[in-house]
């Protein structure tokens, strides 16, 4: 018996031993530490990856189209969030499977009355070309007048010559922004950023477009034909030309990236 009590114990401190190694999540975090810690600027900005998994409004959105039919709710959960166009008409099926499924509607506004701008230029190489086609339509149903510097097909070509030519006519002020499309975005802009008084910025998401206008007064916007569809350029698009470079802080930070511009003026 003795023998058996000197094991049982044993095996006790062995387990207090294993226990005490254990680490614990603290359920609440120290006040003083939270108290403490310094604001983080700028926030993050949630980039086109995640961008499906966080804040989104909607779990669907079919507002590009005018006619919503029973295959465009095919997969959506009950209770599902599906983003239309503001003037959506539905098949009687479509009705339907909405009210089955208790699908709530949201309806996309027109943000024509918030576009700060009047004119765009717009240009693409080969890659970006279809998206520039319907881009134009869009940019024209927000009432902005549109100048098309090419290109004007798929045959191939070099992007560093339409994004140039798109630049040059925001450097000169002949019109209020530039839209560049290519496969990436990427050698557009920086294509673009060669041009006197343009600031040129490649966006994948909406995030990322107002940001570029609100505190960093971009004037140009350039956009991956090959990282987004049509509806996700679309909002990009909105978000840039609805946004505009207006507390100080930002302004003063501008200002200094044009200063450095002209060091470097010939």
């Amino acid at each position: 018996m003795a023998q058996d009590k000197e094991t049982r114990d044993r095996v006790r401190e062995l387990v207090k031993q294993v226990l005490a190694n254990v680490p614990v999540e603290d359920e609440q975090p120290n006040q003083k530490t939270t108290e403490q810690a310094p604001e983080i600027f700028p926030q993050r900005v949630v980039v086109n990856s995640l961008k499906n998994e966080i804040g989104r409004e909607f779990d669907r959105d079919e507002s590009a189209k005018s006619l919503i039919a029973e295959d465009d709710l095919r997969g959506l959960d009950f209770g599902a969030k599906l983003r239309v166009a503001e003037n959506a008409r539905f098949t009687p099926l479509a009705h339907d499977l909405i009210r089955e499924k208790n699908i709530e509607l949201i309806k996309k506004q027109s943000r024509r009355g918030s576009v700060k701008m009047q004119s765009v230029a717009v240009g693409s190489d080969h890659g970006g070309f279809p998206v520039k086609e319907q881009l134009k339509n869009f940019l024209a149903e927000l009432g902005l007048q549109v100048r098309d510097f090419g290109t004007d097909s798929t045959d191939a070509v070099d992007y560093p010559d339409f994004a140039h030519a798109v630049a040059r006519a925001v450097g000169e002020k002949s019109v209020d922004v530039g839209i560049i499309i290519d496969g990436a975005g990427i050698g557009s802009a920086m294509t673009a950023n060669k041009v006197p008084n343009v600031r040129a910025a490649a966006c994948y998401n909406a995030a990322l477009a107002r940001n570029s206008r609100e505190h960093n007064g971009a004037n140009v916007l350039t956009l991956g034909s090959g990282q987004n569809d049509i509806n996700e350029i679309k909002e990009i698009v909105e978000a840039f030309l609805s946004s505009d470079l207006t507390e100080e802080r930002h302004k003063k930070r501008v200002g200094k990236i044009d200063a450095i511009e002209r060091q470097y003026k010939f």
